[in-house]
């Protein structure tokens, strides 16, 4: 049985304001379960300017078994971290942070959170994403109307997806916008509200990250015009659409690269890192020569891509466009090269841009590894990152049924794809495994940017979870991405129960047609019903989270406001959980809401939890009490 231990996250239960501006004075609350101790007294630690600060919190009261406490801590930084301290009537002494619960001093790095920074727009923890790849989501009447490019091996909407190079990024399936137009409708029913396309601009590839140009929609989409209708189409049906900027790179093809390469002088010269006297040589994404590295240093790029009234950034975001948001590809790598470190610039100044064009537009950030360095809440609002969700996840529920697949060099692998990571397969994780990365990778960031972190199975860049999966996990690890904090992502396909060994496997053609289909109908089903969970449940976008019981095979939490408070529990190799009397009040009105577990009572007041595994199920109960400070 999981012990009781005190509770604080960055939610409304324990945080009076998660948007305070320097100098502003925020109540923090501690809950500790009745009979914890004795405590002799409370405390906050933070470390404003590098030098600690103390500040004494007093009893509030009691309710539903749970002592709080609240102290007063003045925001001195825009990035204010602070613990609590217990000190125990015994001598013993406890610091609560991110962490955990620890008998030790604790690192500043993993303290709790308050952000000066304005911020995230409201809609970000009331969405579910949803992915689009354009070239592979529908190809409409229109696109017939356009000449195949030079660069592209064309292909049929039902040919195989050509994993080997030069076909993996030159095969070329010719979806476009309007094709996304006549299928928005299937966004609605599925019941997510935020669409996220992938690059949209000319370029030499499927994938279109090498852009030639950021100032135009590629022709082959539909160009300006299909954009600024997929848009309002978009909106009048209540879903928000955001785009995929290259911070890092531009392509080799692209109008500013093509005006300096060659030519020492060019207005765009300084643009780029070229290396030699001649503007032959330069740097590169990852050493590949069709994606020259931005510089950031350059005053002149800043203003073009950035901060000028009319720039990349900014005319995407304006009439007549209206895009809500970006998605920066590569930015963690953006403003960075050997000894020069400029990213946290350039992310302040997408920001600030956007804060001036448009302040409820969204700012997400692609960092594949650990992001918490660059999560401080100074710019991305949060990241598409897969350490604290994706991986663990399919190291958990994976199965060890491997199909051959193909690299990109063509040559054949047995062991399972895992991300790229060279470790011979997918790892073996059990649930307390994944519950320890979660809280390892989430550990340093701010709660509010948290909240913002994409959360999905797998994207463009990955292979399909479902190929991989463990039978019977899906449901298991879908409904984990709609409850736990940060932002769900549904990768178009998903919901078809599309399968893909690999990043490019994965890019397989929408198969539309076949919602009916015996195979497809019941995942279509479960993804709706799953988002329509998040969408109707408030407290699974914002609330606070507890684990409250994981084992080798199961995880149970709970997301919690005083609304409502929303019980999970996820398993793989079937559940039999005990929570203590007293945790979870309430739980003699909870009311099922997914999956088939049973929650009862037992004779000692301790709830029990039961599944036969894999198995997903959420309860509602009451939302918690908070007693008022007399």
């Amino acid at each position: 049985m999981t012990p009781l231990l005190p509770h604080h996250d960055g939610s409304a239960l324990h945080v009076s304001d998660s948007a305070p501006a320097l100098g502003d004075v925020v109540t923090v609350r501690l809950r500790v379960p009745s009979g914890y101790g004795p405590l002799a007294a409370v405390r906050t630690r933070s470390n404003p300017d590098h030098e600690p600060e103390w500040t004494t919190a007093h009893r509030v009261g009691e309710a539903d078994g749970w002592e709080w406490w609240e102290a007063p801590v003045t925001v001195r930084n825009r990035r204010h971290g602070y613990r609590f301290v217990l000190l125990h009537e015994d001598g013993t002494v406890e610091w609560l942070n991110q962490s955990g619960l620890h008998r030790g001093e604790t690192l500043d790095a993993e303290d709790f959170a308050l952000v000066a920074h304005p911020a995230p727009p409201a809609w970000l923890t009331e969405s579910v994403m949803y992915q689009v790849f354009p070239d592979r989501f529908a190809r409409s009447a229109q696109a017939d109307e356009h000449e195949t490019p030079e660069w592209a091996i064309p292909a049929q909407w039902d040919d195989p997806v050509d994993p080997v190079l030069p076909g993996r990024s030159q095969q070329f399936y010719g979806g476009d916008l309007p094709g996304i137009i006549e299928h928005l409708d299937h966004l609605v029913s599925l019941g997510v509200n935020v669409l996220y396309l992938t690059p949209i601009f000319p370029a030499a590839s499927n994938h279109r990250y090498d852009a030639s140009s950021f100032d135009r929609v590629d022709p082959l989409l539909g160009g300006d015009e299909a954009y600024v209708r997929l848009i309002e189409e978009a909106h009048a049906r209540g879903i928000r659409v955001i785009g995929d900027l290259t911070s890092n790179h531009s392509g080799d093809r692209h109008e500013w690269f093509r005006s300096a390469r060659g030519n020492p002088g060019a207005q765009t010269e300084s643009y780029y890192y070229f290396t030699d006297d001649a503007n032959t040589a330069y740097e590169s994404w990852l050493g590949t020569p069709t994606l020259p590295k931005f510089d950031w240093s350059s005053e002149a790029l800043r203003e073009r891509f950035i901060s000028g009234e009319d720039s990349i950034v900014a005319k995407w975001l304006k009439p007549p466009y209206n895009a809500d948001g970006w998605r920066i590809d590569v930015a963690n790598m953006t403003g960075r090269l050997g000894d020069v470190d400029l990213n946290a610039e350039v992310r302040g100044l997408l920001r600030e841009t956007m804060l001036r064009i448009n302040p409820d537009a969204v700012l997400l950030g692609e960092s594949t590894n650990d992001a918490i360095s660059d999560l401080q809440g100074d710019g991305w609002h949060g990241a598409m990152t897969y350490p604290s969700f994706t991986r663990p996840v399919w190291g958990w529920l994976s199965g060890d049924d491997v199909e051959p697949w193909t690299t990109a060099e063509g040559d054949v692998r047995t062991d399972a794809w895992f991300f790229g990571q060279p470790i011979g397969g997918i790892p073996r994780y059990t649930a307390k495994d994944v519950a320890g990365a979660i809280t390892r990778f989430t550990g340093g960031i701010p709660w509010r940017v948290r909240l913002g972190n994409m959360q999905p199975l797998d994207t463009h860049d990955t292979g399909r979870f479902a190929t991989y999966a463990a039978e019977g996990t899906v449901p298991v690890a879908a409904g984990l991405s709609m409850t736990l904090p940060g932002l769900p992502v549904v990768f178009a396909g998903d919901e078809f129960g599309m399968v893909g060994a690999d990043g490019e496997a994965s890019r397989t053609p929408m198969p539309w047609g076949s919602e009916s289909h015996e195979s497809v109908a019941p995942v279509l089903a479960l993804y709706r019903d799953l988002v329509h969970l998040r969408r109707e449940h408030p407290v699974l976008g914002a609330g606070g989270m507890r684990w409250m019981h994981v084992d080798e095979e199961t995880l149970i939490f709970v997301r919690e406001s005083v609304e409502e408070t929303m019980l999970v529990v996820a398993t793989r190799g079937g559940a039999d959980a005990a929570i203590p009397a007293g945790a979870l009040p309430g739980a003699g009105d909870a009311t099922p809401v997914y999956g088939d577990a049973v929650l009862a009572t037992a004779a000692d007041g301790s709830i029990v939890i039961s599944a036969d595994g894999p198995s997903f199920a959420a309860w509602s109960l009451p939302g918690v009490r908070v007693p008022v400070a007399g």
